[in-house]
C-alpha cells in the first residue's frame, strides 16, 4: 500500500509539472487595431483603399467602417485580381465600377493597368492596403501592394498597410529565388516561393531594399497585429474558418499545398482547375494515378499522403471557365494533408512534378514544361533545366540551401513579430 501511495504521489507531481496546452491569445489584425483606435491616424484624411472581400473586422468590411466614420473621407476603392468582392476567375480583367454598398468609385488594378494612375489617386492623403495574402511569391496581391506603394511614393501620398497573418506562418521559406530578368506580376520581388513574411513585413522590406522605383521616399506606416506568433499557422487562430482569398483557394488545406501545386500551371499536366478541389488534385489524361500515388507515398514525405484520383474538368462560374482538359478524364493524385506543420509544400511539389515528368509518354516530354509560363512561376529557367538534366528532387532541393540561408538572414531584419 505504501508503494502504491508513493506511485500516486509521483504521478500527481509529474501531472502538476507538465506544461499546459498552449492556447494562442486572440489575434487582432491591423484592421481591428485601427478600428479600436477609432481611426485616429486617419482623422480628417482623404482615404483610398486597395482591398477585397477578405478585409473584414468581425462581420463588417473595412470599407464600410471607413465610409461610415464621420472623421474619415473614403473617396476611392481599388480592386485587385478577382475584384473587390473576390468572385472573378483568375486572369479575368476587372472593370472599374461603383461599389454598391458605399457608393464609392472602384478603380480596377487588374484591367488596363496594374498600377494606380495619378488620376486614380487625385485628392488622396493616404492609400491603404488591406487584403489577406496566403504566403507564396506568385500570389498576385503582394504585387498589387508593390505597385500601390510605388504610385503613392511618386505622387506624394502616404501608404498604410493593415497587417494580417501569413497563413503558412512566419518561418516557412522554400523554393528557388526569383532570378534577375524574370520579374513579372507573379514574381515581383527577389524572394523565394514561400517567404515567411506578413504583408506588413514585406512592405517594410520592399521600401528598405528599394525593390520598387521611388519607394525609398515613401511615407509608409504598418498597423501591426497583436498576439500573432510567427511559429503558428492559420488554424491555430481561426480553426476551420476560412474566407477564400480567391475562388480557387477554397480552404486552408488548399492554401497549404498551393505553393507547390501552382507550379502545375506551367506544365502540360493539370493543376485541378475546373473542379471543386483545385490544386489539391493534379493530373493528366495519360497519367497512371495508382502508380503515381504508390510511388509518392513510398517517399514518406512529411505532412502529406496521396490518393489516386480521376477527375473531369468543367466550366465552373466564378472559379474556372478555361480549365485544361475540359471534359476529359484526367488521372492523377489528390494531396491529403496529414500534418500542416510538417508539410513542406514546395518540396512536395518538386517530388510530384518529378514523378509526373519521369512517367510521361515520350511524345509528352518535349512540351511537358511550358517554358515561359513555368519560368515565370519558378522564377527562372533553372528549375526546368534541373529536371531536364536528370537531377533528383533531393539534388534540386539542396541547390536552394545557400540562397535560402542568405534570404532568411536578410528577412529577420524586417520581422515585426
Amino acid at each position: 500500500m505504501k508503494a502504491f501511495s508513493s506511485l500516486i504521489a509521483i504521478i500527481i507531481i509529474f501531472t502538476a509539472c507538465a506544461p499546459a496546452q498552449e492556447t494562442p491569445q486572440p489575434l487582432k489584425t491591423g484592421a481591428e487595431v485601427l478600428v479600436e483606435s477609432n481611426f485616429a491616424a486617419l482623422s480628417g484624411k482623404n482615404v483610398g483603399l486597395i482591398t477585397n472581400h477578405t478585409a473584414t473586422v468581425g462581420d463588417r468590411h473595412i470599407a464600410d467602417l471607413l465610409h461610415e466614420h464621420e472623421d474619415v473621407n473614403l473617396i476611392a476603392l481599388y480592386g485587385p485580381e478577382h475584384g473587390i468582392r473576390g468572385d472573378a476567375p483568375a486572369g479575368d480583367r476587372i472593370d472599374s465600377d461603383v461599389d454598391s454598398a458605399t457608393g464609392v468609385v472602384v478603380h480596377s488594378l487588374y484591367g488596363s493597368t496594374y498600377k494606380p494612375t495619378p488620376e486614380m489617386l487625385e485628392g488622396l492623403d493616404v492609400l491603404i492596403f488591406d487584403i489577406q495574402d496566403i504566403g507564396p511569391r506568385f500570389y498576385t496581391y503582394i504585387s498589387t501592394m508593390g505597385y500601390g506603394m510605388e504610385a503613392a511614393a511618386e505622387n506624394g501620398i502616404s501608404f498604410m498597410v493593415l497587417d494580417r497573418p501569413n497563413p503558412l506562418g512566419g518561418d516557412l521559406i522554400e523554393g528557388p529565388m526569383l532570378e534577375e530578368g524574370f520579374e513579372s506580376f507573379v514574381g515581383f520581388y527577389p524572394i523565394p516561393v514561400t517567404h515567411g513574411l506578413t504583408v506588413g513585413e514585406l512592405a517594410n522590406m520592399i521600401k528598405a531594399e528599394k525593390w520598387r522605383p521611388a519607394v525609398e521616399n515613401l511615407d509608409l506606416q504598418v498597423v501591426e497585429m497583436e498576439n500573432w506568433d510567427r511559429s503558428k499557422l492559420w488554424d491555430a487562430y481561426f480553426g476551420d474558418s476560412w474566407n477564400p482569398p480567391s475562388p480557387n483557394i477554397p480552404d486552408f488545406e488548399t492554401a497549404l499545398v498551393y505553393p507547390g501545386t501552382c507550379l502545375f500551371e506551367g506544365l502540360s499536366a493539370a493543376e485541378g482547375r475546373g473542379t471543386y478541389e483545385p490544386f489539391l488534385m493534379v493530373g493528366a489524361p495519360w497519367a497512371d494515378g495508382e502508380a503515381l500515388a504508390e510511388e509518392l507515398n513510398s517517399r514518406e514525405l512529411p505532412g502529406v499522403r496521396f490518393e489516386a484520383v480521376t477527375f473531369v474538368p468543367e466550366s465552373i462560374p466564378g472559379m474556372a471557365t478555361r480549365a485544361k482538359f475540359m471534359g476529359e478524364n484526367v488521372n492523377g493524385v489528390r494531396h491529403v494533408v496529414t500534418d500542416a506543420h510538417a508539410l513542406r509544400p514546395v518540396e512536395v511539389g518538386i517530388y510530384v512534378i518529378d514523378a509526373f515528368f519521369r512517367s510521361a509518354p515520350e511524345e509528352e516530354i518535349e512540351e511537358f514544361f511550358h517554358r515561359a509560363r513555368f519560368g515565370r512561376l519558378a522564377g527562372g529557367h533553372t528549375l526546368e533545366d534541373q529536371f531536364r538534366d536528370g537531377l533528383s528532387p533531393e539534388e534540386i532541393i539542396r541547390s536552394w540551401e545557400a540562397p535560402l540561408a542568405a534570404f532568411n538572414q536578410l528577412k529577420t531584419n524586417y520581422h515585426l513579430y
